[in-house]
């Protein structure tokens, strides 16, 4: 998921924002260069990352009733990590590494949908930054040419660039940017795979 650090509308900003984690899926093929126990690790992924936005929007005044709003997204994206990895254990068939390197991260923005739900503001819409950046570090297991990875992923940049919405004025739509969101990727993984 993306983990919100700041969340602020028209001019007010949340503190208690609730991130729901949901569960996404990945496919990746990757290729390993070896050097005896190092080895360099390019791959080439293909995400799907899900996750809610959940806040009260009268938090900040006490005297009126909890008004929760949500946001919904579903992003896919390509990505291109690049890991260095060092084998500590390297005795066959079993093997064990720590690995860790950067990740370029692609938005694909005609599949990703994203649901504004009690904003009180029509059309929102949101633009993505289409190329972000993270941070990968992990441990793999191998069973001869089985492996499963265990891996967490944080994002070095906001994904958010703006977010604009139509307001009505004087029976006149203008577009106002009131809205606004610090997005970090945030991402525990477990893959299961095939190496040759």
């Amino acid at each position: 998921m993306y983990f919100t650090s700041r969340l602020q509308l028209d001019g007010q900003r949340f503190e208690d924002i609730q991130n729901n984690y949901k569960v996404g899926y990945f496919a990746a093929l990757f290729f390993r260069f070896n050097m005896k126990r190092h080895f360099i690790q390019p791959e080439f992924t293909y995400n799907v990352n899900k996750g809610d936005i959940t806040f009260d929007k009268n938090q900040n005044n006490e005297t009126l009733p909890p008004d929760f709003a949500t946001i919904r997204s579903t992003i896919h994206s390509l990505e291109i990590p690049l890991l260095y990895g060092y084998s500590f254990v390297k005795s066959h068939p079993y093997g064990m590494a720590f690995f860790i390197g950067p990740k370029l991260e692609y938005i694909w923005k005609r599949k990703t949908k994203e649901e504004f739900s009690n904003f009180g503001h029509d059309n929102i819409q949101e633009e993505l930054h289409p190329i972000n950046v993270s941070s990968v570090i992990g441990l793999g297991v191998n069973i001869s040419n089985i492996f499963f990875d265990f891996r967490y992923e944080i994002g070095l940049t906001n994904i958010s660039k703006e977010i604009i919405y139509e307001k009505n004025t004087n029976g006149e739509i203008s577009h106002e940017k009131g809205i606004v969101i610090n997005r970090h990727k945030n991402v525990l993984s477990f893959s299961l795979g095939v190496i040759f």
